[in-house]
């Protein structure tokens, strides 16, 4: 996610990076070298011959009917695209809180009973720990599931070297955690640490951690129909590309200035669709899943008494990932 600071009005204007012209600018260049080219003959060749492209150039009406309908399409394309990206942000902002309860509960619900020995009291602890790191594993390994990259080099500071050979042959290593998690507080309600009525509500944090997961996998393994995509692409090209022939008659010399604009509009438009389609990826545009994954782990750090906890993630160059 680009992070910037608030930037004067001139300066956002001449702002290149960050901006879909870092991905259009070679379809936008094309496109009004096209039209300049188109002028140029127009204008400074045919014209001699009292010929012109009158007889061959198509007229405004198609374009101005085509670009009515496109325009919607665009609109509708991109809110379908934002309404992705806003509900994984929403998703991974209820597993902040969810994270934060979890270990909120395993901390006060979890007791050793009132005449439990020492031992048994510094194994309730230990206990606690070791669900608040499983909760740090399991929102790193989501991380990566959904961003399709290797989670163990990470999760080797939380689990077992054992588990994490288990976890390598798991296809959804984050499901595998939480069952593994699940298992550990069976086994502590059935040593008598928890009680019969927390018990569902410790049950209730790892349902929800499933069903935001869930969501993001929705997300992320279902994308916006590939042939409506595609036709757009067409559309968006078919139009900035020929819309010269058809104003060449009418603006004349300005028609190279006109399709810059036009085609800009268009095309980036048509790239910020592709670009909030996906917003689990690792690119400048998406979600700051890391950022968000240190958020998680500094909050369970600091609830289960840690003071030794690592720094926040900081934008990189502007981009906070």
């Amino acid at each position: 996610m680009i992070i910037k600071n608030r930037m004067p009005w001139l300066q956002m204007l001449v702002t290149f990076r960050g901006s879909t012209l870092e991905s259009t600018w070679t379809r936008i260049l094309a496109a009004t070298v096209l039209a300049s080219v188109v002028t140029f003959v127009e204008m400074q060749i045919l014209d001699d011959f009292a010929i012109g492209l009158r007889t061959f150039s198509l007229t405004t009406t198609p374009f101005t009917l085509i670009g009515v309908a496109l325009g919607i399409f665009l609109g509708f394309r991109n809110n379908v695209a934002y309404d992705r990206f806003w509900e994984g942000r929403k998703l991974w902002g209820a597993l902040v809180n969810v994270s934060r309860s979890f270990t909120r509960q395993v901390c006060t619900l979890i007791n050793a009973p009132a005449d439990a020995d020492l031992a048994d009291q510094d194994d309730v602890a230990a206990l606690q720990r070791l669900l608040a790191t499983r909760t740090i594993a399991y929102v790193h390994s989501l991380r990566h599931h959904l961003r399709r990259s290797d989670p163990f080099e990470d999760l080797a500071a939380y689990l077992s070297d054992v588990e994490i050979e288990h976890l390598r042959t798991q296809n959804n290593v984050p499901i595998a955690i939480l069952q593994e998690t699940g298992q550990l507080i069976r086994g502590a309600w059935r040593q008598g640490w928890i009680h019969e009525l927390h018990l569902p509500v410790l049950e209730a944090s790892l349902t929800e951690m499933t069903a935001i997961q869930g969501g993001c996998e929705r997300i992320k393994n279902t994308p916006i129909p590939f042939d409506y995509n595609i036709l757009i692409h067409r559309i968006v090209a078919f139009y900035c590309f020929f819309l010269c022939f058809g104003i060449v008659d009418t603006v004349k010399q300005m028609t190279p200035p006109v399709v810059l604009l036009i085609s800009y509009a268009f095309f980036g438009l048509d790239a910020i669709g592709d670009e909030l389609e996906d917003p689990f990826g690792t690119g400048p545009h998406d979600l700051p899943l890391t950022a968000l994954s240190r958020t998680i782990e500094i909050n369970v750090r600091q609830q289960i008494g840690e003071t030794d906890v690592p720094a926040m993630v900081e934008p990189v160059n502007g981009v906070l990932l």
